[in-house]
């Protein structure tokens, strides 16, 4: 190993962290509507202890990307700790679940795939030791916090993880097998296994059950049965529900918000069950929430908890109404407070003004007062908007500077490809985050990464600084170069796009900043005055970032 090299690597990254910051404004209030939300898929993303690669008796023998490849919790708190996520703007991180996972492998018709993408749940009380240790979660959300970082914790209600020799079923009135769902309304898309050998928890039910046999025998191994006992009991004495499957699993999931103040739920599969299960989970969550300010003053960052949804399919355009194809449901009144846009990785092949008017339209029409959260690419969806990474900075400017909450999929920032040709279906897209090619500026297409990472922090640090990025009224101010006004309040920003470089051009910032104001340029730290509704910039970049001179 070259120690001098990787010395270099880490003092070249450190720099690239520093120059990013810089350019930081001064921090405006928290709305979720302009959040930017970092989703990292844990094991992909950093390996800080190399003790835990595989745990459980679990092999390196998966088909290709769909085994444990080493990211944990101290890797990842290592680079909350290292302002990797400050320098892009982040205001929230969403994990995949990170609760124990079935032990086995199985194959679904893809290879062999263990469970590192956390939807294959065994125990919902425990870290996955592949992960690291419950101590490891803690200090991961203790570091977060200490930083402004919420964290949103992805919440599976609708299924356990496929059955293994080692991973037994769960009893019938727990988890049903079949009928594999059809996809074509409600009955055929949430009392249904989403694909075969997935169980289903029977979320629909109100019969009361006991312990699944295999948990209760884990639980006592480990010795800790009589008090997870206890802690049921005194939730169904506190609340009155019955012990059917979904409020065990409500008790278990809130348990981690009451214990560590988690912000959060991202609630996965969410078409797939009941709605207003998912609004017991809410009122559950709250009141976690609420245990956890109450036993620890001055440590949460909000005041209340804040609940997503992935309802797959559903987009933007669609407003309160999501069509299960027998039905409308609006899943804002069932608990939640935003919802994820599908819409934006087909909307975004149209150009900057089609997607940023339609969308404010949206937000500040009938969508107003609600939360949607767009991306371009995801861990689960088969056609991102640019899989090759051939586009990475426009792929930043439709995402970052479009109106609403900004998903920002690990490695967006860093042009890691979509396309691993190796892999098959959705393994594709989650490939190890790709740290050496941002250490070592790695050229491709036509652009190096430390570039594309910096375009991504200048475009993040200025979101965070203005929220009427995301929550502001949209305006187009011209065509010639691309130029837009964002309004929220007394937060006026102006943006040009494709803007010539090399040679001064003419920015129109008529109506939002008068004759005379002093602007500066958060792109390249210019600084101008207005005359006759214009600044006439120097050229220096495509991207120009114009806000008030503080």
């Amino acid at each position: 190993m070259n120690t001098g090299r990787l010395k270099l690597r880490s003092l070249a990254l450190a720099a690239l962290l520093a120059a990013s910051a810089a350019v930081q404004a001064a921090p405006r209030p928290f709305a979720w509507e302009n959040a930017t939300v970092y989703f990292v898929v844990t094991d992909r993303f950093s390996n800080g202890d190399r003790s835990n690669d595989l745990a459980y008796g679990r092999q390196a023998d998966a088909a290709p990307l769909r085994g444990y490849l080493g990211g944990d919790l101290k890797g990842l708190t290592a680079k909350v700790k290292e302002g990797y996520f400050d320098s892009l703007g982040v205001d929230a991180l969403w994990l995949t679940p990170p609760v124990e996972q079935i032990h086995a492998g199985t194959d679904e018709g893809t290879g062999k795939s263990y469970g590192f993408h956390g939807y294959w749940g065994r125990d919902f009380t425990a870290i996955d030791a592949n992960l690291g240790t419950e101590q490891d979660f803690a200090d991961f959300v203790q570091a977060a916090h200490a930083r402004g970082i919420r964290v949103l914790f992805d919440v599976v209600m609708n299924h356990i993880g496929p059955v293994t020799q080692q991973d037994p079923v769960w009893p019938a009135d727990w988890v049903r097998l079949d009928p594999v769902c059809k996809y074509k309304d409600t009955p055929t898309t949430v009392p249904c296994a989403l694909v075969p050998n997935l169980p289903d928890v029977r979320t629909d039910s109100d019969a009361n059950v006991a312990l699944p046999p295999a948990l209760a025998e884990k639980w006592k191994k480990e010795g800790r049965y009589e008090r997870e006992v206890k802690e049921l009991d005194e939730f169904f004495a506190r609340t009155g529900y019955p012990r059917a499957p979904r409020y065990y699993l409500m008790k278990w999931h809130a348990d981690w918000v009451r214990k560590y103040g988690i912000d959060g739920f991202r609630g996965d599969t969410v078409k797939h069950t009941e709605p207003g299960v998912w609004k017991e989970l809410r009122s559950v969550a709250d009141a976690a929430y609420q245990d956890y300010r109450k036993a620890n003053p001055g440590k949460a960052l909000g005041e209340k908890f804040f609940a997503l949804a992935e309802v797959y399919g559903y987009g933007i355009g669609s407003g309160r109404q999501f069509d299960m194809g027998d039905a409308k449901v609006d899943f804002y009144a069932n608990g939640f407070d935003g919802l994820i846009n599908f819409a934006l990785p087909g909307d975004a092949k149209g150009d900057y003004e089609s997607i940023f008017s339609k969308y404010a339209q949206a937000l500040h029409g009938p969508l107003k007062g609600q939360v949607v959260l767009n991306y371009m690419d995801s861990h689960d969806d088969g056609n991102p908007f640019d899989a090759a990474r051939t586009k990475p900075f426009e792929t930043a400017n439709k995402l970052l500077l479009a109106p609403g909450a900004a998903q920002i999929y690990y490695g967006d920032e860093t042009a890691r490809r979509l396309d691993i040709a190796e892999a098959t279906g959705d393994a594709k897209l989650r490939s190890f985050m790709n740290w050496d090619e941002l250490a070592n500026n790695t050229a491709r297409d036509g652009y190096r990464i430390a570039d594309v990472r910096a375009h991504w922090s200048k475009l993040g640090l200025f979101r965070r600084a203005h929220g009427a990025i995301g929550a502001g009224e949209h305006r187009k101010l011209a065509d010639q170069p691309y130029t837009f006004a964002r309004t929220h309040g007394a937060d006026k920003v102006v943006v040009a796009l494709d803007v010539p470089v090399g040679q001064p051009v003419a920015i129109k910032v008529g109506g939002v900043f008068a004759d005379g104001a002093k602007v500066k340029d958060a792109y390249s730290g210019a600084t101008y005055t207005v005359r006759q509704g214009e600044v006439r910039t120097g050229g220096k970049a495509g991207v120009v970032l114009l806000e008030a001179l503080r």
